[in-house]
Order: C-alpha cells, then structure tokens, then sequence
C-alpha cells in the first residue's frame, strides 16, 4: 500500500522559540513544516511551496499579519489559522472576516493546536458543491432542502435552513455574527445579535441530541458560530 502524503504547514512567525516549539510538535505529529520570518517571504514560500495549512502570527516585523492575511485570499483559498498574542474581540472578529478559518491566542495547549488544524484540514478537503452533507447524526440533502437527524426528518423553516446551508458551505470554519447577519439576513441587519441567537436556539433544538450541550453547532464566545464536522 502506498504511503499517505504527509500535510505540510507553513508557520509564519518570528520568534524562534515558538518556530521551535511548533516544528518539533507539528513533526512529531506527522506534518512536514516551513517557516517564514516575516510576511513578505511568508508569501513566496506559500507560492512556491503549496502548503495544506498556515500557521499566522499577526505581529510580524514588516507588516502586520492582517495584510498578510489579506494578500493570501487574493489568491488563495488555503485554511489559515491564526496564531497570535491578541486576544481582544475585535482582532478575532478583523481576523475571521478576513478570511481566517481559525484563531489561537498564545500561549497555547498542543493538543489544542492540533485539533484547530485538523478541522481547518477537514474544511479544507469538504466539497462545497456536494449534494449531500453529513456530520455525526445529521444528514442535509440540499437541494431538496431535506434535513434528517438520526434518520429521522426534521423540518425547518426557511430562515433555519439558510442558516444551516451557510454553516455547511463553511464546514469547519468560524463565522462572525455579522458574516451570518449579512448572508442570511442583509448588511442592513448586521449588529442585531439578538435575531441570530433567536434561530441558532431554535436550529439547535432540531438538530442538536442534547441542545443545551450542542457538538455540532458550536459557539465562538463574542465572536460566532462553528458548524463541526465529525
């Protein structure tokens, strides 16, 4: 049998602490690593080198890593997790909306960081055009709008299913309150948290075995929503 290939990941950061600490963690968990010092190089060699996953660090010496950012998704659909000392609300929700699929404060737990990449690799490999999406004990056939958990259909409104059909676009991926208010409702709507966690409470006790412990729909504290996949 053929060897699998191992996943690559790029690690954008300048400390070499933290590069150290990560190549030694990411080998040993079986991915190949390449680092960049600053967010210029960062660029050519995710160009050159067609990594699966990034690892970005916002606070680079020759421009800030929501540049870094931005220059990616001009052309690059790779998951960029975002790995970084900020922690306040609005750096997350900056990061997220510009098209992170994750964000990690320092200091870090491992494990934690390899499970972010793990999902961000699993968002990766999900087809958006796929007819039918599957996680754990719920089966969407979207173009007939069929929802079943366990076997057993459910029905949803019209507002539950487009909030469903965005989370499973973005499998894996943490939406902000305002990407679902524009999506599912209009920009004109955004700010109005209050309408969101109305139907997110209303979604989960349809899909949710336990809603008041949810493992699909996972919230993102002040930041969002994260549809797991299982």
């Amino acid at each position: 049998m053929k060897p699998s290939r191992r996943p690559s990941v790029l690690v954008i950061d300048d400390e070499p602490q933290i590069c150290r600490l990560l190549r030694i963690s990411l080998e040993a968990a079986g991915y190949t690593v390449y680092e960049a010092t600053n967010g210029r190089f960062a660029l050519v060699e995710a160009a050159s080198r067609r990594p699966d996953v990034v690892l970005l660090d916002l606070g680079l010496p020759d421009m800030d890593g929501l540049q870094v950012l931005k220059q990616f998704r001009e052309w690059s659909n790779v998951p960029i997790v975002v790995l970084t000392v900020r922690d306040g609300e609005d750096d997350k929700v900056a990061a997220l909306e510009g098209g992170a699929d994750d964000y990690l404060t320092k200091p870090f737990g491992t494990r934690e960081l390899l499970a972010r990449l793990k999902v961000a690799l699993r968002h990766a490999e999900t087809t958006p055009g796929a007819a039918v999406f599957k996680s754990a004990w719920l089966e969407v056939d979207l173009p007939s709008h069929v929802v079943k958990v366990n076997g057993n259909i459910v029905r949803l409104t019209g507002i539950e299913f487009a909030l469903l059909r965005l989370f499973i676009r973005h499998a894996g991926k943490v939406l902000t309150h305002n990407q679902i208010m524009k999506e599912v409702w209009s920009p004109a709507h955004v700010g109005r948290i209050h309408y969101l966690h109305i139907y997110m409470t209303h979604l989960r006790q349809k899909i949710e075995l336990t809603p008041s412990e949810p493992k699909l729909l996972i919230t993102e504290p002040r930041v969002g929503y994260r549809l797991v996949v299982q």
